[in-house]
This record gives structure tokens, sequence and C-alpha cells, in this order.
């Protein structure tokens, strides 16, 4: 019984520090195809998580994370693209349209998922924590503009943010990939 109630009471101090409950892995989201994904599969990787759009001055960047997934995917390294269309309307598309585009005009490789919202009220409930460190445990961040990085280490933890503007190879990037 004594043990029981310290249990309680440790979980509880944790729950009041805000002390994040849940990790990357503990999420199941949905593909493209509009299958569930759980992301439990990728334990044991380093997953970089991006909000993609088609329609954007930096969707250029597709060509860049397939380059990157193409060098490191057998790596324990893998991407995962989230299409959004929350900022100037610049995923417009479907699933299907956005799953045609990306492959015939990027040749991506890399797991898509279904589109989502990244900001506001109907946030997706993985960006609540990947922005959130009430939720992370780590750090709080806003999503600023398409093709915005979460770095994620392979026991499901958030490692850090990077800007939608750097390039998904930038030396940052690499360095973590590589372990160094």
């Amino acid at each position: 019984m004594l043990v029981k109630n310290l249990l309680f009471i440790v979980l509880l101090g944790f729950v009041s520090l805000g002390i994040a409950q849940t990790n990357f892995h503990t999420f199941v989201v949905k593909d493209i195809d509009g299958n569930d994904f759980p992301l439990s599969q990728l334990k044991g990787k380093k997953v970089m998580v991006v909000n993609t759009a088609s329609k954007c001055g930096l969707t250029p960047q597709y060509e860049d994370l397939q380059a990157l997934y193409e060098k490191y995917g057998d790596k324990n390294f893998v991407i995962i693209g989230f299409p959004a269309n929350n900022f100037m309307g610049q995923e417009p598309g479907t699933n299907s349209e956005i799953k045609n585009f990306c492959t015939s005009r990027f040749n991506v490789t890399f797991p898509m998922m279904e589109k989502i919202s990244v900001k506001g009220n109907d946030m997706h409930p993985l960006y609540q924590w990947l922005t959130q460190k009430s939720k992370n445990g780590v750090m709080d961040s806003e999503v600023r503009w398409n093709f915005q990085k979460y770095l994620i280490d392979e026991n499901g933890n958030l490692v850090d943010m990077i800007p939608p503007k750097d390039k998904p190879n930038v030396q940052k990037v690499i360095d973590w990939i590589e372990g160094r």
C-alpha cells in the first residue's frame, strides 16, 4: 500500500511539474493513403518531421529532403512529410493530388502523411506535442511557415527544430544524423 501511495505521489508530481507524458512514438497518424501509421514503428530511428506545401517558394526543398532520405534512409533515419494548408493556401490539393505531385515532380519516396493542420485551433495533436514544451518536455516553438523541420531521436524524444528557410541538409542536421 505504501509503495502504491508513493508511486501515485511521484506520478502526480510529474503531472503538476508539466513533465511530458508522451513521446513521438505514442502517436498514430494517417498516411497519405488514409492508412494508420503508428509512429512506434519508427522506434530506433532518427526522424525528421516536416510540414510541406506544393505551391510555396520553399517547395524545391522536396528535392533536398529526398536526397537526404536516399543518402541516410538505410542508416536508421527517416523523413515523414505532413502536407498542411496553413500558410496562404499553399497546399490546396487533396491527399491524392499531393501524392501525385510529390512523386511525379520530386520522386518522393519518403513517407508522406495525410494533410493536417500544423497551427491554430485545429492543430493536429502531433504538432501540439512538437510545439509545446508542456507536452514534449524540451521546447516551445511555433510553426512559422512551410518546411519547418523537427528532429526526433531514436527514443521518440524531440531534439531540435530547424527553421523553414534552412535546407534539410544543413551541416547541423548532417552532424545529428551521423552522430557527431
